[in-house]
């Protein structure tokens, strides 16, 4: 038999899944569902969300207006991180602990018993969820219907729907897996599910964010991106919010192909998964902070700095948020940032980022030192002592190395 619950919060995004959720919780459970959405920039997706959640049962729904903070606590940190996963940059991986800790919030304020998501137990999303549900709340139940309800399948899904009158804009043939904030798209499922069929880039109504590179306009479009500190400041010259900024360029990115990423990556949970990613902004403005810190960041540190990166997007992509390891290595970055401002210019033209120039106040670029003409600040007579020294083990090791051979052929006249 079931636990029964009195108040159950719901993470509610209208789609198939937590729209089938709120009947089946109230049919298995005999609880209230209080729906919660955490707006992350899903823009259409949330019209008519409430009069939705109320029809289907809940008692009532909280929209969050987490965009600000999804920005500039979550996003921002994660891009001058420099934090990826298999060449994907995190778009759903850091907007499910923001939201779980909304849920918490709002489950303590209604004084829920359990919380409840519709994450299947073959992703990754159910790992994020209830690590951010634990760091905030450690004793609150957690229902995930998914690892032992009867409807183990999206057609099933549908046909439950169907049942129950539950409206839905997606059908069986259109029924890819998708999720969708301010920062990025994720598609996954149907013929994507054989990375040996193409994915359908071209086909009207698959890309939201764009177009595909061969779609993209013949003109190519110039964009500067000004950073304080590691931090997007402006565009062309124009003082925006982080948020505006992303925006800004997601328009921009969208209209030249910019940011679609189709992988085969390894989830979390050991098996491999393929999705077709749309990231035109976050795309720009990661070329662009990269740029950047090649002329501002010394050797060491923008070496050890990827190591850093990669570290980082592991953690982030795990679910592990709000572990002491993410915040001290955000510590470590934000550091490493105080000299990462100045102007970046690239070029966007059919999904190609064309760097077009770098300049800050802190760089370490020296023309003087580089250059192929004569100076008076590098003397090259200087790099025959360096490179004697640089290299002594290799030749202390090729003398040990011969002064053996010839001991080998002296006892051994038939070693070679």
């Amino acid at each position: 038999m079931k636990q029964q619950y009195n108040k159950v919060v719901l993470a509610y995004s209208g789609g198939l899944d937590t729209s089938v959720l709120i009947p089946w919780l109230k049919e298995n459970y005999g609880c209230e569902v209080i729906a919660v959405s955490g707006d992350v920039g899903q823009k259409s997706e949330l019209d008519g969300l409430e009069e939705k959640a109320l029809a289907t049962g809940a008692s009532k729904l909280y929209i969050a207006d987490l965009k600000k903070e999804f920005v500039e606590d979550y996003i921002i940190p994660s891009m001058k991180a420099g934090a990826s996963y298999e060449n994907y940059l995190l778009g759903t991986s850091f907007a499910r602990p923001i939201i779980a800790k909304k849920l918490v919030e709002i489950a303590k304020q209604e004084g829920a018993d359990a919380i409840c998501h519709g994450c299947t137990g073959k992703g990754n999303d159910q790992v994020r969820f209830e690590l951010a549900i634990q760091a905030f709340a450690p004793g609150m139940d957690i229902i995930a219907p998914w690892r032992f309800w009867e409807l183990n399948s999206r057609e099933k899904e549908i046909e439950y729907a169907k049942a129950h009158n539950i409206p839905l804009k997606i059908t069986a043939e259109t029924n890819y897996s998708k999720d969708k904030n301010l920062w990025h798209l994720s598609h996954e499922g149907l013929d994507l599910e054989d990375p040996a069929n193409k994915a359908p880039l071209e086909k009207e109504g698959f890309l939201e964010l764009g177009v595909s590179p061969i779609q993209a306009k013949d003109e190519p479009d110039y964009v500067t991106i000004h950073f304080e500190e590691g931090t997007p400041t402006s565009i062309n010259g124009k003082e925006m919010s982080c948020l505006d900024i992303i925006e800004t360029l997601n328009d921009l990115g969208g209209q030249n192909g910019i940011g679609i990423l189709d992988i085969v990556e390894n989830r979390l949970v050991g098996m491999k998964s393929r999705g077709v990613y749309e990231t035109p902004g976050g795309t720009i403005l990661y070329a662009a902070h990269e740029k950047l810190e090649e002329i501002t960041l010394d050797k060491d540190t923008a070496h050890y700095k990827k190591q850093v990166a990669l570290k980082f997007g592991e953690l982030v992509y795990d679910g592990k948020w709000y572990t002491p390891l993410r915040k001290a290595l955000s510590s470590f970055v934000d550091e490493t940032q105080k000299t990462v401002t100045g102007d970046v210019k690239l070029q966007l033209y059919k999904g190609n980022i064309i760097p077009q120039s770098v300049t800050s106040p802190y760089s370490l670029y020296s023309s003087g030192m580089a250059t192929f003409d004569e100076d008076d600040c590098y003397d090259q007579s200087d790099s025959a002592g360096f490179i004697h020294l640089f290299g002594l083990p290799l030749k202390v090791r090729a003398l040990n190395d011969q002064e053996l051979f010839g001991k080998a052929q002296k006892h051994f006249p038939s070693v070679e």
